[in-house]
């Protein structure tokens, strides 16, 4: 069974295997040692109750219990721009209007904002091309969302997702050779490295000032303002699906979209439901052909969650002996049901 669980100390040398597999932009999933080793020591000192309200975050791992090969990551940073700022460009609207002569311009600027200070982020979502397929990208992303309604109590009002942004056939970004180069002087690389271990003062130090006005930009500059990366895409519809919406903030760097709404309008919020769990062969009424539900565990330290066939049947749901296994449940026990879903067709 493919399931996504809490990291573990264990999973380090996994984790920088499958980091070798990331492209440029996503910048809280580095092959870097350190940076892991030190994100998972976060997750459990997060979950013990240890970690500050700035410096909580989870990180999660797609295994594939037969195998134990470690195919994707996602994460949930719990208030962001509380210990390191959290810059976005907010994409506003400029007019410039002449009576006398009869002109009117509408144009966008960007302006460096801190709009988002305090909100949830979901992040680090990547999943190894050995596994895009099957919905897997799907039980990834909302895997998040599965945590968070099961302890809703742990995270704020509102939540965000940053998506990576445009780059062109040789791997550059278009926003970043017309804006940032300009600034800080260094390649993107550089900067998204500096950023992702947590030294950001040179952004304050070097960023614009005043508001950049995307039409005096280079055209494929500006038409990266908003634009999601094509790897990323699917990922968006994931995410507009439970309920996030862009709302004018772009990433400083490439200037890829943030989504963002109120953590109760998560689709997952509203709809999941928590039974006990039967385990045993499925009924003829729950053995719907091509029908699975999204079902994790209620642990908070030991999360798991998955994909099973069926739906929620006479206020129970019912999971096979090596189910209850991969998802760590016995007979009675509570688990959180997202259902149904048809199962996409193999190729």
């Amino acid at each position: 069974m493919i399931v996504v669980r809490v990291v573990q100390t264990g999973d380090v040398d996994a984790l920088v295997a499958l980091a070798q597999e990331t492209g440029p932009g996503l910048t809280t999933f580095k092959p870097d040692r350190e940076a892991l080793a030190a994100r998972i020591e976060r997750t459990r000192r997060t979950l013990a109750g240890e970690a500050s309200q700035g410096e909580a975050g989870y990180f999660f791992v797609m295994e594939d219990t037969a195998t134990g090969d470690v195919a994707g990551v996602c994460g949930i940073e719990t208030a962001v721009g509380l210990q390191q700022p959290f810059y976005n460009y907010r994409v506003s609207t400029v007019v410039h209007a002449s009576q006398d002569l009869g002109i009117w311009t509408r144009m966008r600027a960007l302006n460096i904002s801190h709009d988002l200070t305090g909100y949830a982020e979901v992040c680090s979502l990547f999943l190894s091309p050995r596994y895009r397929t099957g919905g897997m990208g799907g039980l990834l992303s909302r895997s998040r969302f599965m945590f968070i309604a099961q302890f809703r109590e742990r995270f704020p009002e509102r939540i965000c997702a940053e998506l990576r942004g445009h780059f062109d056939a040789e791997g550059t970004s278009p926003f970043w050779r017309a804006v940032g180069s300009h600034f800080y002087q260094i390649d993107f690389n550089a900067a998204d490295y500096l950023s992702s271990h947590g030294r950001k003062a040179f952004l304050a130090e070097l960023m614009p000032r005043f508001p950049v006005y995307v039409e005096l930009l280079p055209e494929d500059a500006q038409a990266c303002v908003g634009l999601t990366h094509a790897d990323t895409v699917p990922a968006r519809r994931m995410l507009e699906a439970e309920g996030l919406r862009y709302e004018n903030h772009v990433d400083i760097f490439d200037a890829g979209p943030v989504l963002e709404c109120h953590t109760s309008d998560l689709r997952t919020a509203r709809e999941s439901v928590v039974v006990p769990v039967r385990i045993g062969d499925m009924g003829a009424q729950e053995a719907e052909e091509g029908v699975r539900s999204l079902v994790s565990n209620t642990s908070l330290t030991d999360f798991r969650v998955g994909f099973a066939p069926g739906v929620v049947h006479d206020g129970a749901f019912t999971l096979s002996a090596q189910e209850a296994a991969a998802l760590n449940v016995a007979e009675g026990e509570l688990v959180r049901v997202l259902g149904a879903t048809h199962k996409p067709r193999q190729g």
